[in-house]
């Protein structure tokens, strides 16, 4: 697919070619495309964006159809052969506008075009079998029902699998897998510092989008968030430019809404980039008090300072600071610290699939001994009868009630009063943790 001299394939490989070779994460490659091609018309943009996440979000799947028609171990290949090869079986496979002599064409052409005219047979070849044995595109192991089977068909490693399999069973493990494969909707926040949710919804649909409200009813007074759908591009939506709210996931919208600031409090962010629940806070505070947001690099504060300026909110400032060093000059005098920390991400694959290719459990561990970390030096700063919000956007017992059992154990000062796991395939919403904590 060719517009106006730009190749959408050509496009979709430099995306994939970045997350598989740099390590670039999907969503980051993939803006930073689109945003340079904006002239791109919609359906355009909808063919880019499948291409690259479905491509993703397979990939597991894709390798096992190419090992079989490859002469080469997928591990083996070059890197830009290998995405060409996902991509074309993923056309193949997924998008039934795609002609498959299309796929199998323009995959040639990509090869020989990026400098690998040498390879040009070899990937028709493999994907001229793949169509010539429309029986091997059966999603492997469909049949069967162990962990390994679900790992190919739902492009999860089965390490992952077995994990989730011994925190919560196998059939949890499955519908969790199965659940990361439908598409993620796009949740919104309203800033009710500049439009109720009610006007907010009325501005989208008269914009020609549709805004449907979140219904949590364990949650009756959570009734602020939207899905919306219909929009091209966020930076095309006036309500958006104009701070009237913020793009950000149910699950993650419940950590400050369960923290429940209150106007005038002072609140902390250990790990605050984005800027999300810390501009949630300073919403929630009706501008009043002073949120802290603080993160570890000059460029994460330049993130917050952007949406600090987008949602035209005084009662915030961004802070460039260690979260694993106690401020001495805290102690005991936050109503709220939020701790979001660093994960291992395993509650976000749909919005971020390639997570799961890179993850560890060495990985993991380290990452339960840096959350611990932070959480030492953070608890320092709540006050007596003061909030700490513990969350991830993982789904790993060691990451989460491993951790806050053991914060509690190390800190008989807290206690918990709230503590879920929130799970995908439980609805629209990412795997995420929290866990509220209150200092007695």
């Amino acid at each position: 697919m060719t517009t106006d001299g730009i190749n959408l394939r050509h496009l979709a490989f430099e995306v994939l070619l970045a997350v598989e070779k740099e390590e670039e994460y999907s969503h980051i490659a993939l803006s930073g495309v689109l945003g340079k091609h904006q002239y791109l018309a919609k359906s355009e943009r909808a063919f880019l964006t499948r291409l690259c996440e479905g491509t993703l979000e397979r990939q597991l799947e894709l390798d096992e159809i190419i090992g079989r028609f490859s002469s080469v171990k997928i591990n083996k290949l070059k890197p830009a052969i290998r995405c060409i090869l996902r991509m074309g079986v993923y056309q193949i496979k997924y998008m039934d506008t795609v002609p498959d002599s299309a796929a199998c064409n323009e995959a040639v052409k990509l090869a020989a075009k990026k400098g690998f005219g040498n390879l040009k047979g070899f990937v028709n070849g493999v994907l001229r079998s793949v169509c010539r044995n429309p029986d091997v595109l059966g999603r492997p192991g469909e049949d069967g029902d162990s962990l390994e089977a679900w790992a190919v068909r739902c492009s999860v490693p089965v390490w992952i699998l077995r994990q989730w399999s011994a925190d919560y069973g196998s059939q949890k493990a499955k519908s969790v897998a199965g659940a990361f494969l439908r598409e993620a909707r796009t949740a919104i926040r309203t800033n009710r510092m500049r439009a109720s949710a009610g006007e907010l919804k009325q501005e989208l649909e008269q914009d020609g989008m549709t805004a449907e409200p979140v219904c949590l009813p364990e949650f009756p007074d959570f009734d602020y968030a939207m899905y919306l759908s219909g929009y091209d591009y966020l930076s095309a939506v006036p309500a958006f430019l104009e701070g009237k709210f913020t793009v950000q996931d149910v699950s993650s919208m419940l950590a400050a809404h369960i923290a429940a600031p209150k106007p005038g409090d002072y609140v902390i962010d250990v790990c605050a980039a984005p800027g999300s629940k810390s501009l949630h806070a300073a919403e929630l505070m009706q501008g009043k008090g002073l949120v802290e947001a603080r993160d570890l690099t000059g460029y994460k504060v330049r993130l917050i300072e952007e949406n600090i300026s987008r949602c035209g909110l005084d009662n915030v400032r961004a802070v460039q600071k260690d979260a694993r060093i106690a401020d001495g000059a805290d102690a005991k005098k936050a109503d709220v610290v939020f701790a979001d920390l660093p994960c291992s991400g395993l509650g976000v694959l749909r919005k971020k699939p390639e997570i799961r290719y890179r993850m560890t459990p060495e990985k993991e561990r380290a990452l339960s001994l840096l959350q611990r970390e932070i959480l030492t030096a953070a608890c320092l700063c709540v006050k007596p009868g003061g909030v700490l919000l513990y969350s991830t956007c993982t789904i790993n017992r060691m990451e989460n009630e491993e951790n806050t059992k053991w914060f509690l154990q190390q800190n008989p000062s807290f206690q918990c009063v709230f503590e879920r796991q929130f799970f995908p395939d439980e609805g629209d919403m990412d795997g995420f943790y929290i866990a509220k904590l209150i200092r007695t």
